[in-house]
């Protein structure tokens, strides 16, 4: 067993009944709160809290309830950006986590205030753990109008949009943003909590950089190399629809290679680090390769 696997399969039970003992005792309304439930407990990798106490864990930081809680919100908030990203106007998906979307099992206006919801309990789990405004200001940019919510937006402006198509400079900065952003604040995010050095900084930094651009190509390549049951949501849609992504510019070879680069690159970032966990988190890549 890897480092990676020891760890991943030590914190993810821990994380999962944070999320479902927490959403259920601290909100009031039974209902809101089994809507709010319904799309985070439905599965999924937990990645972004995993790659928070996974850096701490490089750091030596150790691993409490505060630090599980601020992990937890990062989760509470990626969630939020996937019922959102599914609704009928956005990406239009039935299925997310191998289950319904939360707005076709609960309804679009359900699925509206679902998302808003985990968005602000987010934050608030951050605050309450961290007791850090750096942390909330680091969050809320990666999710904001310069961050995720920007990158979702230019995502949906290209959409069948033949301009774009051969931008390899929009499409970078399309994917960074709506993908890499909050990849990488789960990364510095614990680098500050932890108090890592200035050289620790720059080289999680990095690595978080690189692995939050490699994710999003990953993320395109399972749309046309999985089935559905394989991803938990529908695939072999990106190009039916008229997306404009890393695949559609450089075709399913050139994406791999470019993929393989990145692997290697953030290897390296790593260098000098104990961070035998967090290049575990590059296995991953291997179903697509």
């Amino acid at each position: 067993m890897t480092a990676f696997t020891y760890f991943k399969d030590q914190w993810t039970p821990i994380i999962d009944d944070y999320l479902a003992k927490h959403l259920a005792s601290e909100v009031k309304d039974q209902k809101i709160s089994q809507i709010m439930a319904y799309s985070v407990m439905a599965g999924g990798k937990r990645l972004r809290p995993l790659l928070f106490l996974a850096t701490l864990n490089t750091l030596g930081k150790k691993i409490e309830e505060p630090e599980v809680r601020i992990a937890c919100g990062i989760e509470l908030i990626h969630t939020y950006s996937l019922i959102h990203d599914d609704l009928p106007a956005m990406d239009n998906d039935d299925y997310r986590r191998g289950k319904f979307t939360t707005h076709k099992k609960r309804g679009e206006a359900q699925g509206i205030l679902a998302g808003d919801e985990l968005m602000q309990m987010g934050i608030q789990w951050i605050a309450e753990g961290s007791n850090s405004a750096q942390l909330v200001e680091l969050i809320t940019k990666a999710v904001g109008p310069n961050g995720m919510v920007g990158g979702q937006y230019l995502d949906i402006d290209s959409t069948n949009n033949a301009s774009v198509s051969g931008d390899a400079k929009f499409i970078n900065k399309m994917e960074w943003l709506k993908t890499g952003c909050l990849i990488q604040a789960s990364v510095e995010m614990a680098a500050i909590f932890a108090k890592a050095s200035d050289i620790e900084k720059v080289k999680l930094i990095d690595f978080a950089k690189v692995f939050g651009r490699s994710y999003q190509i990953y993320d395109d390549l399972v749309d046309v190399v999985e089935t559905s049951e394989e991803a938990g949501k529908a695939t072999h849609k990106d190009e039916a629809e008229g997306k404009n992504n890393t695949l559609t510019l450089l075709g399913i070879d050139q994406s791999r290679k470019e993929l393989t680069d990145l692997i290697k690159q953030a290897q390296d970032d790593l260098h000098g680090l104990n961070g035998e966990v967090l290049t575990g988190f590059l296995d991953l890549y291997q179903k697509v390769l």
